[in-house]
């Protein structure tokens, strides 16, 4: 499974709690198909356990995390966990 797959299947569970569109689009802003602060949160710590990765501090903007792409553009630059 692709990692635009992965990351789109994390968000379509967290969109489905909340009534939100269930199948966003890559290009979609998340917080505009339904979520929340606290659920880009959950959404980042859910990143990182799929993905075996930790995001950087300074990874952690609103801008890294609005879309599908731009998760799997940030995830494509980060080192993997050992």
């Amino acid at each position: 499974m692709s990692s635009t797959a992965r990351i789109t299947s994390i968000a379509m569970k967290m969109l489905a709690k909340r009534g939100g569109k269930t199948d966003p689009t890559p290009q979609q802003n998340l917080r505009d198909a339904g979520l929340t602060s606290l659920d880009m949160v959950n959404l980042m710590l859910a990143l990182e356990a799929e993905f075996n990765v930790e995001f950087p501090q300074s990874a952690m903007t609103p801008e890294n995390f609005d879309t599908i792409a731009a998760i799997d553009a940030l995830l494509a630059m980060l080192p993997k966990a050992a």
